[in-house]
């Protein structure tokens, strides 16, 4: 089966997802807007379920990949500062439009859904990235920075696209240097 066809659908599916929501956006939605037929869209994705997990699990490895593109800094402790500096960033673009897992996560809030557990990992692989980076750079409670810092990043995204421009991003970026430079 073609990938280009997969990816696609793929597309058409995100850009449905993020305008209208996981729930709002039905099959018949993301087939008129691929301009397939449910079956063609069925013979890549035998599952609405499991083209959301498909697209999220995208989308995160889109992430992850740009954030291991910026440059390494000289030391762990502007290695995670540099991360969540980078994080905001792509909050403040002016296309963010919420992490595509913890706006799933919202939507399919039942701790034993596929989709949700997709959520999950993603907010725990965040969180133990930077609790590796503040371990690294010496903070004696690096787990609880992490969390702290997660609440700024996942409040920033909120803040953003509700009201965007409103400075939630320079705000956030200071917040991120003060827990850093007091957990050091």
């Amino acid at each position: 089966m073609s990938s280009r066809m997969r990816d696609y659908i793929l597309e058409a599916a995100g850009d449905l997802f993020s305008r209208q929501g996981f729930n709002s956006t039905s099959v018949d939605n993301i087939a008129a807007q691929a301009q397939v037929a449910k079956v063609t869209l069925y013979k890549y994705f035998k599952s609405k379920e499991l083209l959301i997990i498909e697209y999220l699990r995208e989308q995160n490895s889109k992430l992850w990949k740009k954030l291991a593109e910026s440059p390494q800094q000289g030391n762990a402790r502007d290695e995670l500062e540099s991360m969540v500096i980078s994080l905001l960033e792509v909050i403040g673009d002016k296309d963010f439009k919420g992490f595509a897992s913890i706006n799933a996560g919202v939507e399919f809030p039942q701790a034993d859904n596929p989709v949700n557990q997709i959520s999950k990992e993603f907010s725990k692989q965040l969180r133990e990235q930077m609790t590796e980076l503040a371990t690294r750079a010496g903070i004696k409670h690096a787990e609880a920075l992490a969390l702290q810092l997660a609440l700024v990043i996942e409040g920033a995204s909120i803040a953003e696209r509700n009201q965007q421009g409103s400075q939630s991003i320079l705000h956030a970026q200071a917040l991120v240097k003060t827990l850093i430079n007091s957990a050091t």
